[in-house]
């Protein structure tokens, strides 16, 4: 799988207010992630600072416009554009949403949940095929963080994913603070979920905060804010997953109110070690250290 040659390693999102800070300063960050639809222009800044960075740091490529599962047939001309980036970067995975985004002609700015069933199964593993086909590389598939369920659902999330990864060859996004959003929201149990997760699939992990509600019957309501520092009980979570999954390239997402870069790298600094304390354990248990 592509993924598998990305360092077991934090990165970070490439944000362009930090992209002089990184190329003067060389920071010993494990990866940077980029949003494929930031990129899909011919040129400008954005891509001579970004051709610098790859030149040091390996990417991370993640798409939110694809609309894996839409009802619609899918963008050629977005993966024509899609399929152009890759070639351009090479980067060392890449990755897109369990989610729809689109609907006819329109675009929606949003990432939106759909129902478990063997129709929208069907669909989202068509529509795997063919992005994995067009692009002629494997793809990561990321567990949505959603704020309601559907009556007519019949499959579980985990196995919904399960059965893309296995009927595509597809890999996985494990987002954490995606599970953490929605077991919260569907008063579930996150460390089941984590448990039950088909980890043998999971290329990368995600992390990052959220904000706090309480929605319209007093009920405590996380949204999917990533504007904040990882929340202490996602940090946790992270820690059981890491014992399932054993050190894997994570992610530290931070795309709202972005704070200046050493605040972030110390966030990656933080994940470095858990993944290394990990790292240390499995070698033990197999008598290698």
């Amino acid at each position: 799988m592509d993924a598998s040659r990305l360092p077991p390693r934090a990165g970070l999102g490439l944000k362009p207010q930090h992209y002089a800070e990184i190329i003067e300063g060389h920071p010993d960050v494990g990866f940077f992630e980029v949003h494929a639809e930031n990129y899909m222009g011919e040129g400008g800044p954005p891509h001579r600072y970004l051709t610098a960075i790859a030149e040091r740091y390996p990417l991370s490529l993640h798409g939110v416009g694809l609309s894996i599962g839409g009802e619609g047939p899918l963008d050629r001309d977005h993966l024509t554009r899609l399929r152009s980036l890759i070639e351009r970067y090479r980067p060392q995975s890449f990755s897109e949403h369990l989610a729809w985004s689109s609907h006819e002609d329109t675009n929606l700015n949003d990432l939106l949940p759909l129902p478990y069933t063997d129709v929208t199964l069907d669909r989202a593993v068509a529509h795997v095929d063919q992005v994995q086909q067009v692009l002629g590389r494997g793809m990561l598939l990321e567990n949505p963080s959603t704020y309601v369920l559907f009556a007519e659902s019949t499959i579980e999330e985990v196995d919904f994913l399960a059965a893309i990864a296995d009927r595509t060859g597809c890999g996985l996004l494990l987002d954490v603070n995606n599970v953490m959003v929605s077991s919260v929201n569907h008063n579930l149990d996150p460390y089941s979920y984590i448990d039950r997760f088909p980890v043998h699939a999971v290329g990368e992990i995600h992390l990052a905060g959220y904000d706090e509600a309480v929605d319209a019957v007093g009920e405590r309501l996380l949204i999917d804010a990533h504007g904040s520092r990882v929340s202490a009980d996602v940090f946790a979570l992270y820690l059981h997953t890491l014992q399932r999954t054993g050190p894997t390239p994570t992610l530290v997402e931070w795309d709202n109110n972005v704070p200046e870069f050493p605040v972030l790298a110390e966030e990656a600094r933080v994940v470095d070690l858990a993944l290394a304390r990990v790292s240390v354990r499995g070698d033990l248990q197999m008598g290698v250290a």
